[in-house]
């Protein structure tokens, strides 16, 4: 009989691409792995892996084996949340993926919520990239991974992972506040700061997350489309860098309303040209999205979401950076 330890070797090995990343996502040494795997060769009786350069390549008869343990291990999976389902609390553990902004806009109420009303369940909370965090939910590092999607970007698709909208999210045009009148704090005030316009920061500094990010593609392409290319002067993935940038004169930029988490955004904020938004998601192996753990924390997170209202157009307060 198969070991089905080994299968799942071989499952990671399908996915990770070499025998290193297999030990490294599972712990192993890498000759750990190729001893398992030749053992597994030995139960199947047929070849498994050719060595090609210094690589390894699954034969097609691996292939087929692949498929198999992928749904046994979906199986042991389904068993696990039908005995969990059987049990009158929710506890375990749930590993979540994710990505910055809902990090700090949803996962605090969110957790606050689970702590209240599971208080035997834990939650481990990572943050990672979207594709990353989808990736790695498939591959089992994680039970669950928050996401998004920009307009016009599509992430990459993973058919054991479902996928359920949490918020969609608007993103806005962010400038520095009005400066300081002499000798008093400046205050907001909508009547002394026309809405700004995308092609108005033409000559501006900007700031953006790094080259190649979804979002970054997508701000580029919203800069061209109103005739300019954007001076990215700053680059950087925390938002919270963003802010103080934009707050302080020195950026502009786009920001999405999560970042501001429900409180009062600290710059001017304006729509943008269509009125974009982007999509927030979580998604969870077809296999264990029945489980009450993963259940209980998508209603925390839809709960979380649902209190984190979007920011006024126009509202700014000033902080002072000092």
């Amino acid at each position: 009989m198969l070991d089905v330890r080994r299968l799942r070797l071989l499952v990671e090995l399908s996915r990770r691409g070499t025998l290193a990343a297999v030990a490294d996502a599972l712990s192993y040494s890498p000759s750990s792995v190729s001893q398992q795997l030749s053992l597994l060769e030995r139960e199947a009786g047929v070849p498994l892996l050719v060595q090609v350069g210094r690589r390894v390549q699954l034969t097609p008869q691996a292939l087929v084996l692949v498929e198999h343990g992928k749904a046994v291990l979906d199986r042991l999976e389904e068993a696990e949340a039908d005995v969990a389902r059987s049990l009158t609390s929710v506890g375990g553990t749930v590993r979540i993926a994710v990505f910055q902004s809902a990090a700090h806009a949803v996962m605090p109420q969110a957790l606050t919520l689970l702590a209240a009303g599971h208080p035997d369940l834990r939650v481990e909370v990572t943050e990672r990239e979207p594709e990353a965090g989808l990736f790695e939910v498939a591959a089992r590092d994680f039970d669950l991974v928050v996401a998004e999607q920009y307009p016009g970007h599509a992430r990459p698709r993973h058919p054991e992972l479902d996928r359920v909208p949490l918020a969609s999210d608007a993103i806005r045009l962010a400038v520095p506040p009005h400066p300081r009148a002499e000798g008093r704090p400046a205050e907001p005030d909508a009547s002394r700061n026309p809405e700004p316009d995308l092609s108005a920061t033409a000559d501006r500094p900007w700031v953006m997350e790094p080259a190649g990010t979804a979002s970054r593609v997508w701000a580029e392409q919203l800069c061209r489309a109103a005739g300019f290319e954007p001076d990215v002067r700053f680059e950087t993935a925390d938002l919270m860098a963003h802010i103080r940038l934009i707050r302080s004169g020195n950026a502009v930029g786009l920001l999405p309303d999560l970042v501001w988490a429900g409180e009062r955004p600290s710059v001017l904020l304006a729509p943008l040209p269509g009125d974009p938004h982007r999509e927030v998601f979580s998604s969870a192996r077809h296999a264990a999205a029945g489980r009450p753990a993963v259940v209980a924390v998508r209603d925390a997170l839809a709960r979380a979401a649902a209190r984190t209202g979007p920011p006024r157009n126009g509202d700014v307060a000033v902080a002072d950076d000092t």
